[in-house]
């Protein structure tokens, strides 16, 4: 098969949706299929680096000057504001970038289907159409909304923005209507399923959005035995963007109660600086260690030393950090709203309901406590995670079904032609 995966950003750097079409064209590129990676031109360095025999493989999208206009005028905006406005300008405008592209690969490659995995967002238009060629998008995973106990937290400006957002881009959909003609959408879950604007010709498939490479989130063997060793049974680990909505002040709040708990914080971003003053202020920051961006090899390394992962986002739509934790066979506390709940169930892990700031405060508290107290049922837990991670989220099972929805797919639209 001849295949173009088409995306913004391709990234093991970026992280989050970012890391999802280079998993998809390098494993494709393993198993010798025909395919081509069509994005930004701001992970050349990185692409090339990592697939020096594959350099002909990639086509960019150039920076531009209106780029980084919206790049910084987003920079200003409250977040969700600037994503269904700016961010959402943006890249549409790459997006007709990178169609111009890919009528070009068409014609000088003879492709036979076209992938779109991101962005994730169910609500963002596509620009894929008239390409006389089939079209797979996705999966995608969204229709999100913060739990009802934090839905004030947002400001007016931001509820009313989202909102117009939401509108322009229902409208957008109509006029550049590249998921209504795509052959198939891939959705994450029926929340996501619902969220796709009107008018849907193709099929819609549920696949869900996130794999595992287990051969970098894999259990050490010393785990799997009836004796084992277990890890520091005071250690908690956090792995993620250091941004708003993964309330990462939730469990430095929650420390103060768990007097023997450290805290290893994996990542960086904007909220960096208020939570380490945070702390500071509250007194735990020699049990709170701020690491930085790490690879995904070292935070591998950095999970196994961990007790428990804690996720205390209220936003999280995916949440590939917890399957990774759960392929390392280490148990995850996490917030019970949107992705983690699609993951975690009680042999795997603890599922704090966002009742309200409090609650959710000593609910991490209590769980960190829990798993302290009973380091044999934390990896219990573990082992429960790691085998349903073998069994249904390993990267090579997801490419097994996305190549036979690419068969399909071909095969269908060849004989309509």
């Amino acid at each position: 098969m001849r295949i173009c995966i088409v995306a913004e950003h391709a990234s093991y750097r970026f992280g989050g949706e970012a890391i999802l079409p280079i998993h998809y064209f390098a494993r494709l590129r393993a198993r010798g299929e025909d395919a081509w990676l069509v994005v930004h031109a701001r992970t050349r360095d990185e692409l090339e680096a990592a697939f020096p025999s594959d350099r002909n493989r990639f086509r960019y999208i150039e920076d531009a000057w209106f780029h980084r206009l919206l790049f910084r005028i987003g920079r200003v905006l409250p977040r969700r504001i600037a994503e269904s406005t700016v961010s959402l300008l943006s890249m549409l405008i790459t997006q007709y970038l990178a169609r111009k592209i890919v009528l070009a690969l068409r014609d000088s490659e003879g492709l036979d289907v076209v992938h779109q995995p991101i962005p994730v967002s169910p609500r963002f238009p596509s620009l894929m159409f008239g390409l006389n060629l089939p079209v797979i998008i996705g999966p995608m995973n969204g229709g999100m909304e913060y739990p009802p106990a934090f839905r004030h937290s947002e400001s007016i400006l931001s509820r009313v923005g989202v909102s117009f957002g939401r509108y322009f881009s229902n409208l957008v959909n109509s006029v550049l209507p590249g998921k209504k003609l795509a052959k198939v959408l891939l959705v994450a879950n029926r929340r996501t399923r619902l969220a796709l604007p009107g008018g849907i010709k193709g099929q819609v498939v549920e696949l869900h959005e996130n794999g595992v490479d287990l051969s970098i989130w894999s259990a050490p063997e010393k785990m799997r035995g009836p004796t084992s060793l277990v890890p520091k049974t005071e250690h908690f680990v956090f792995i993620g963007r250091l941004i708003d909505w993964k309330c990462l002040d939730i469990v430095i709040e929650a420390l103060c109660q768990v007097p023997d708990a450290h805290l290893e914080v994996i990542g960086d971003g904007s909220m960096r600086e208020a939570w380490e003053h945070l702390a500071g202020d509250l007194g735990v920051s020699s049990r709170v260690e701020f690491s930085g961006w790490l690879t995904q090899t070292e935070c591998a390394s950095r999970m196994q030393s961990a007790i428990a992962l804690v996720l205390p986002s209220i936003y999280e739509c995916g949440g590939a950090v917890v399957l990774e934790s759960m392929a390392a066979g280490v148990a995850v506390i996490a917030t019970k709203w949107g992705g983690p709940v699609d993951y975690i169930d009680s042999d795997s892990g603890i599922l704090i309901e966002p009742e309200s700031r409090r609650v959710l405060v000593e609910g991490f508290a209590a769980a960190m406590r829990k798993v302290i107290a009973a380091p044999e049922m934390a990896r219990t837990m573990g082992l429960s995670g790691r085998e349903k991670v073998e069994q249904y989220f390993g990267w090579e099972q997801k490419i097994d079904s996305i190549m036979h929805i690419y068969r399909e797919t071909i095969a269908g639209f060849e004989k309509k032609q």
